[in-house]
């Protein structure tokens, strides 16, 4: 067990267009818990014994969905039959899905049937993900929800029906939010149908992993939607998950604690799994000043 997931850990070391891949924390997996290095075996060893295990990726950091191939492959080796859950995949296509499944679907007839946004997301990342689901005979779980309840929501955020955030939970939502707008703040209103609707999202998609009952799950999702502190664990009330954040590194920050400070908190995480960085243009660059760039 153990040749064969340094195996597959070398084949993800091997992806082109990664920076930092010689940062000290590179590939390596920190315990936010214990304070102290793990191997990549011994964590996935323990989020196997979990009944919910949630991965957090940056979505087009292709290191990131080598390395959940990885953690699928690992766990699935207790022989413990698990459903696969997406944020990439909307709820209101489960039963498209399950009927795909039936006729037997490979995955890009699951594609298809689920309206995956091929372009959006990126299929070529994500295919081998639902490639194991279909090899391995695991029900794939459309989680999220569409974009047309999150705008509705956006618009008046008593549609989500949850109850009121905590004030720690909505600064924390808002940080997320305003950060992945480039550091502007949308106008107050606005900002929390954002957050409504962000909240409505987790709820949703940790609905989706309770719908399994019995059923232990693995859910693929962003980083936000990871967190302990004010993301989907915060709706499965009884069922405490294992959550591994997977962390691209910083040049400036070497220790893993240096991640623990505006990335995330110690309540965030179970686990970070340090990775090298995606080489992508700023997002935020035609926002800049020019002499900023």
């Amino acid at each position: 067990m153990r040749a064969a997931l340094l195996g597959l850990l070398a084949l993800a070391g091997c992806a082109g267009g990664l920076l930092l891949q010689d940062h000290p924390l590179a590939g390596r997996v920190w315990d936010v818990r214990t304070g102290a290095f793990v191997t990549a075996e011994e964590m996935l060893a323990q989020a196997a014994r979990s009944q919910h295990v949630i991965l957090g990726e940056t979505h087009d950091n292709p290191e990131h969905h080598r390395l959940q191939r990885v953690a699928l492959e690992t766990i699935a080796r207790d022989g413990k039959r698990r459903a696969l859950a997406m944020e990439q995949f909307d709820s209101e296509h489960q039963s498209a899905i399950d009927a795909a499944r039936a006729r037997a679907a490979d995955a890009e007839a699951l594609a298809d049937a689920g309206r995956f946004d091929r372009k959006g997301w990126n299929w070529a990342l994500y295919k081998p993900l639902v490639e194991f689901a279909v090899e391995r005979g695991w029900p794939l779980v459309a989680a999220n929800l569409s974009r047309g309840e999150a705008r509705l929501i956006i618009a008046e955020p008593s549609r989500s029906g949850l109850p009121p955030a905590a004030a720690a939970m909505r600064e924390a939502l808002e940080r997320d939010l305003i950060e992945g707008h480039c550091g502007e703040r949308p106008e107050a209103r606005r900002l929390a149908g954002m957050v409504e609707a962000q909240r409505a999202r987790d709820a949703r998609m940790a609905g989706a992993l309770v719908s399994q009952a019995a059923t232990a799950t693995v859910l693929v999702t962003g980083q936000g939607h990871a967190r302990k502190d004010a993301g989907v664990p915060r709706y499965l009330k009884d069922d405490a998950p294992i959550s591994i954040g997977l962390v691209e590194v910083e040049d400036a920050q070497r220790e893993p604690r240096d991640y623990l400070t505006g990335f995330a908190t110690q309540a965030s995480f179970d686990y970070l799994w340090f990775t090298p960085r995606f080489a992508r243009k700023d997002p935020c660059g035609a926002m800049k000043p020019a002499a900023a760039r």
